[in-house]
Protein backbone atom coordinates (compact mmCIF):
# COMPACT_ATOMS: atom_id res chain seq x y z
CA UNK A 1 0.00 0.00 0.00
CA UNK A 2 1.10 3.35 -1.04
CA UNK A 3 -0.11 6.47 1.19
CA UNK A 4 -0.58 9.70 -1.63
CA UNK A 5 -0.28 12.46 0.97
CA UNK A 6 2.19 12.62 3.40
CA UNK A 7 4.16 15.57 4.96
CA UNK A 8 7.38 16.02 6.72
CA UNK A 9 8.88 19.10 8.18
CA UNK A 10 10.97 20.61 11.33
CA UNK A 11 8.62 22.95 12.72
CA UNK A 12 9.04 26.75 12.89
CA UNK A 13 6.38 28.50 14.68
CA UNK A 14 6.88 31.33 12.06
CA UNK A 15 7.25 29.58 8.70
CA UNK A 16 4.39 26.92 9.79
CA UNK A 17 2.10 29.68 11.49
CA UNK A 18 -0.87 27.39 9.86
CA UNK A 19 -0.46 25.06 12.81
CA UNK A 20 -1.76 26.68 15.51
CA UNK A 21 -2.11 26.07 19.18
CA UNK A 22 -5.16 24.57 18.95
CA UNK A 23 -2.74 22.20 16.71
CA UNK A 24 -0.69 20.85 19.77
CA UNK A 25 0.15 17.42 19.02
CA UNK A 26 1.25 18.07 15.48
CA UNK A 27 3.81 20.95 16.53
CA UNK A 28 6.50 18.83 16.46
CA UNK A 29 9.30 17.79 13.68
CA UNK A 30 8.13 15.12 12.16
CA UNK A 31 10.39 12.45 9.63
CA UNK A 32 10.48 9.64 7.27
CA UNK A 33 11.68 7.75 10.86
CA UNK A 34 8.68 8.77 12.63
CA UNK A 35 6.42 8.21 9.51
CA UNK A 36 8.08 4.57 9.78
CA UNK A 37 7.54 4.16 12.91
CA UNK A 38 3.42 5.25 12.85
CA UNK A 39 3.16 2.64 10.26
CA UNK A 40 4.90 -0.24 11.39
CA UNK A 41 2.29 -2.02 12.29
CA UNK A 42 0.15 -1.80 8.79
CA UNK A 43 1.07 -2.84 4.91
CA UNK A 44 1.77 0.99 3.93
CA UNK A 45 5.67 0.49 2.47
CA UNK A 46 5.82 3.53 0.94
CA UNK A 47 4.65 7.46 0.68
CA UNK A 48 4.54 10.34 -1.75
CA UNK A 49 5.79 13.95 0.53
CA UNK A 50 3.84 16.43 -0.33
CA UNK A 51 4.81 20.13 0.06
CA UNK A 52 3.98 22.01 3.39
CA UNK A 53 6.07 25.32 2.89
CA UNK A 54 5.09 27.44 -0.34
CA UNK A 55 9.12 27.95 -1.06
CA UNK A 56 11.74 26.05 -3.50
CA UNK A 57 13.62 25.32 -0.37
CA UNK A 58 10.95 22.80 0.14
CA UNK A 59 12.17 20.69 -2.82
CA UNK A 60 15.35 20.65 -1.83
CA UNK A 61 14.77 19.52 1.58
CA UNK A 62 12.27 16.71 0.29
CA UNK A 63 14.56 15.33 -1.78
CA UNK A 64 17.62 15.29 0.80
CA UNK A 65 15.03 13.25 2.58
CA UNK A 66 14.60 11.00 0.14
CA UNK A 67 18.02 10.28 -0.36
CA UNK A 68 18.35 8.20 2.81
CA UNK A 69 14.68 7.11 2.91
CA UNK A 70 13.39 4.88 -0.50
CA UNK A 71 9.83 4.85 1.15
CA UNK A 72 9.51 8.24 -0.20
CA UNK A 73 8.24 7.03 -3.75
CA UNK A 74 7.67 10.64 -5.39
CA UNK A 75 7.24 14.08 -3.63
CA UNK A 76 4.59 16.85 -4.75
CA UNK A 77 6.35 19.87 -4.21
CA UNK A 78 6.12 23.67 -4.75
CA UNK A 79 7.05 26.32 -7.19
CA UNK A 80 5.70 29.81 -8.75
CA UNK A 81 3.33 28.59 -11.19
CA UNK A 82 3.02 32.38 -11.88
CA UNK A 83 6.40 33.42 -12.64
CA UNK A 84 7.86 34.56 -15.49
CA UNK A 85 10.60 32.53 -15.00
CA UNK A 86 8.54 29.08 -14.43
CA UNK A 87 9.81 27.67 -17.83
CA UNK A 88 13.33 28.05 -16.68
CA UNK A 89 12.67 26.38 -13.05
CA UNK A 90 11.02 23.25 -14.54
CA UNK A 91 13.82 22.72 -16.63
CA UNK A 92 15.97 22.79 -13.75
CA UNK A 93 13.78 20.61 -11.69
CA UNK A 94 13.01 18.37 -14.76
CA UNK A 95 16.58 16.96 -13.44
CA UNK A 96 15.17 15.25 -10.14
CA UNK A 97 12.84 12.50 -11.77
CA UNK A 98 11.82 11.82 -8.11
CA UNK A 99 9.35 14.84 -8.37
CA UNK A 100 6.01 13.81 -9.65
CA UNK A 101 4.26 17.28 -9.69
CA UNK A 102 3.52 20.23 -8.00
CA UNK A 103 0.80 21.88 -5.51
CA UNK A 104 -0.12 25.35 -4.45
CA UNK A 105 -1.88 26.29 -1.21
CA UNK A 106 -4.84 27.55 -3.36
CA UNK A 107 -7.19 27.41 -0.23
CA UNK A 108 -5.32 30.38 1.32
CA UNK A 109 -6.09 32.51 -2.15
CA UNK A 110 -9.22 34.33 -3.21
CA UNK A 111 -10.94 32.84 -6.06
CA UNK A 112 -10.20 35.95 -8.56
CA UNK A 113 -6.11 34.11 -7.89
CA UNK A 114 -7.93 30.51 -8.78
CA UNK A 115 -9.89 31.56 -11.78
CA UNK A 116 -7.57 33.86 -13.37
CA UNK A 117 -6.12 33.18 -16.57
CA UNK A 118 -2.21 33.36 -15.41
CA UNK A 119 -2.34 30.58 -13.05
CA UNK A 120 -4.32 28.21 -15.37
CA UNK A 121 -1.83 29.00 -18.39
CA UNK A 122 0.65 28.40 -15.42
CA UNK A 123 -0.55 24.76 -14.42
CA UNK A 124 -1.19 23.94 -18.17
CA UNK A 125 2.65 24.28 -18.63
CA UNK A 126 3.26 21.61 -16.12
CA UNK A 127 1.94 18.92 -19.12
CA UNK A 128 4.97 19.71 -20.82
CA UNK A 129 7.09 18.45 -18.51
CA UNK A 130 5.34 15.41 -17.48
CA UNK A 131 4.10 16.80 -14.58
CA UNK A 132 0.70 16.42 -12.34
CA UNK A 133 -0.81 18.90 -9.74
CA UNK A 134 -2.60 18.76 -6.97
CA UNK A 135 -5.58 21.12 -5.87
CA UNK A 136 -5.76 21.74 -2.67
CA UNK A 137 -8.92 23.94 -1.64
CA UNK A 138 -11.84 24.53 0.62
CA UNK A 139 -15.43 23.30 -0.55
CA UNK A 140 -16.86 26.68 -0.84
CA UNK A 141 -13.74 26.85 -3.47
CA UNK A 142 -15.05 24.55 -5.77
CA UNK A 143 -16.91 26.24 -8.05
CA UNK A 144 -14.13 28.53 -8.48
CA UNK A 145 -12.17 25.45 -9.01
CA UNK A 146 -14.14 24.13 -11.23
CA UNK A 147 -13.64 27.41 -13.56
CA UNK A 148 -10.28 26.54 -13.57
CA UNK A 149 -10.19 22.90 -14.59
CA UNK A 150 -12.60 23.81 -17.40
CA UNK A 151 -9.54 25.26 -18.80
CA UNK A 152 -6.81 22.06 -18.33
CA UNK A 153 -8.61 19.81 -20.38
CA UNK A 154 -5.56 17.29 -20.87
CA UNK A 155 -3.37 18.18 -17.42
CA UNK A 156 -3.28 15.21 -15.13
CA UNK A 157 -5.17 16.77 -11.40
CA UNK A 158 -6.14 15.41 -8.09
CA UNK A 159 -8.19 16.73 -5.40
CA UNK A 160 -6.89 16.89 -2.31
CA UNK A 161 -8.73 15.46 1.10
CA UNK A 162 -12.08 15.41 -0.95
CA UNK A 163 -12.26 19.08 -1.25
CA UNK A 164 -12.43 19.58 2.37
CA UNK A 165 -16.38 19.05 2.77
CA UNK A 166 -17.57 20.21 6.07
CA UNK A 167 -17.67 17.26 8.16
CA UNK A 168 -17.92 18.18 11.32
CA UNK A 169 -21.88 19.76 10.53
CA UNK A 170 -22.83 17.53 7.62
CA UNK A 171 -23.73 20.76 5.62
CA UNK A 172 -22.76 18.42 2.22
CA UNK A 173 -25.53 19.30 -0.05
CA UNK A 174 -23.48 22.35 -1.95
CA UNK A 175 -20.61 20.04 -1.94
CA UNK A 176 -21.75 17.10 -3.63
CA UNK A 177 -23.26 18.78 -6.42
CA UNK A 178 -19.48 20.69 -6.88
CA UNK A 179 -17.91 17.23 -6.62
CA UNK A 180 -20.74 15.39 -9.03
CA UNK A 181 -19.79 18.55 -11.94
CA UNK A 182 -15.79 18.30 -10.71
CA UNK A 183 -15.90 14.19 -11.57
CA UNK A 184 -17.06 14.64 -15.27
CA UNK A 185 -13.64 15.98 -16.00
CA UNK A 186 -12.07 12.39 -16.79
CA UNK A 187 -8.32 14.10 -16.40
CA UNK A 188 -9.43 14.68 -12.28
CA UNK A 189 -8.61 12.04 -9.62
CA UNK A 190 -9.60 12.22 -5.86
CA UNK A 191 -7.48 11.77 -2.55
CA UNK A 192 -9.50 10.34 0.15
CA UNK A 193 -7.51 11.28 3.01
CA UNK A 194 -7.30 14.54 5.27
CA UNK A 195 -11.17 14.24 5.85
CA UNK A 196 -10.76 13.81 10.16
CA UNK A 197 -9.38 17.41 10.25
CA UNK A 198 -12.46 18.50 8.78
CA UNK A 199 -14.48 16.69 11.31
CA UNK A 200 -14.85 17.38 14.93
CA UNK A 201 -11.71 16.12 16.22
CA UNK A 202 -13.18 14.43 19.43
CA UNK A 203 -16.63 13.83 18.34
CA UNK A 204 -16.63 12.08 14.90
CA UNK A 205 -18.87 9.66 13.67
CA UNK A 206 -17.93 6.89 10.92
CA UNK A 207 -21.36 7.83 9.59
CA UNK A 208 -20.23 11.06 9.05
CA UNK A 209 -17.59 10.03 6.92
CA UNK A 210 -18.95 7.41 5.34
CA UNK A 211 -21.06 9.71 3.83
CA UNK A 212 -18.33 11.73 2.65
CA UNK A 213 -16.68 8.67 1.00
CA UNK A 214 -20.18 7.27 -0.79
CA UNK A 215 -19.85 10.84 -2.70
CA UNK A 216 -16.71 10.13 -3.82
CA UNK A 217 -16.90 6.77 -5.21
CA UNK A 218 -20.33 6.87 -6.27
CA UNK A 219 -18.73 9.96 -8.70
CA UNK A 220 -15.12 9.27 -9.14
CA UNK A 221 -15.16 5.28 -9.41
CA UNK A 222 -13.01 2.70 -8.02
CA UNK A 223 -10.28 3.76 -10.79
CA UNK A 224 -10.02 7.39 -10.03
CA UNK A 225 -9.81 7.49 -5.87
CA UNK A 226 -6.96 7.63 -4.08
CA UNK A 227 -5.89 6.39 -0.78
CA UNK A 228 -3.97 9.03 1.62
CA UNK A 229 -3.50 10.41 5.09
CA UNK A 230 -2.61 13.78 5.48
CA UNK A 231 0.07 12.11 8.37
CA UNK A 232 0.90 13.58 10.57
CA UNK A 233 -2.14 16.61 10.33
CA UNK A 234 -3.78 13.67 11.03
CA UNK A 235 -2.92 13.70 14.48
CA UNK A 236 -4.95 16.25 15.59
CA UNK A 237 -7.74 13.50 16.02
CA UNK A 238 -6.13 9.96 15.85
CA UNK A 239 -3.26 7.90 15.07
CA UNK A 240 -2.67 6.72 11.85
CA UNK A 241 -3.42 3.39 12.44
CA UNK A 242 -7.25 4.35 13.16
CA UNK A 243 -7.48 6.23 10.25
CA UNK A 244 -6.62 3.34 7.78
CA UNK A 245 -8.64 0.82 9.57
CA UNK A 246 -11.41 3.27 9.38
CA UNK A 247 -10.93 3.36 5.49
CA UNK A 248 -9.90 0.07 5.11
CA UNK A 249 -13.32 -0.73 6.48
CA UNK A 250 -15.14 0.83 4.30
CA UNK A 251 -13.72 -0.39 1.08
CA UNK A 252 -14.15 -3.83 2.47
CA UNK A 253 -16.74 -4.32 0.63
CA UNK A 254 -14.74 -3.30 -2.69
CA UNK A 255 -13.60 -6.84 -4.68
CA UNK A 256 -10.07 -7.47 -3.77
CA UNK A 257 -8.82 -5.35 -7.62
CA UNK A 258 -10.60 -2.24 -6.67
CA UNK A 259 -9.20 -2.45 -3.32
CA UNK A 260 -5.55 -2.64 -4.91
CA UNK A 261 -6.50 0.03 -7.43
CA UNK A 262 -7.32 2.27 -4.50
CA UNK A 263 -4.42 1.30 -2.36
CA UNK A 264 -1.82 1.23 -4.71
CA UNK A 265 -2.75 0.89 -8.50
CA UNK A 266 -4.21 4.45 -8.90
CA UNK A 267 -1.39 6.07 -6.61
CA UNK A 268 1.26 4.04 -8.74
CA UNK A 269 -0.75 5.14 -12.54
CA UNK A 270 -1.31 9.16 -11.62
CA UNK A 271 2.27 10.16 -10.19
CA UNK A 272 4.26 7.55 -12.88
CA UNK A 273 5.87 5.99 -9.86
CA UNK A 274 7.47 3.53 -11.74
CA UNK A 275 10.14 5.89 -13.07
CA UNK A 276 12.08 6.07 -9.86
CA UNK A 277 15.30 8.10 -9.97
CA UNK A 278 16.73 10.17 -7.73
Amino acid sequence: MIDSHVHFWNFDPVRDSWITPEMNAIRNDFTPADFAKATSLTPISGCIAVQADQTENQNHFLLSLAKENPAIKGIVGWVDLCSNQLEERLNYWSNFKLIKGWRHVLQAEPDEFIVADRFAQGVRTLNNYGYTYDILCYHTQLPAIIQLVDKLEDQPLVLDHCGKPDVKNQDLEKWKENIKVLSQHPNVSCKISGLLVEADWDNWTEKQLFNCFDVIFEHFGADRVIYGSDWPVVLVSRPYKDWLSLVSKYTSRFTENERKQFFSGNVDRFYNLTSLDL
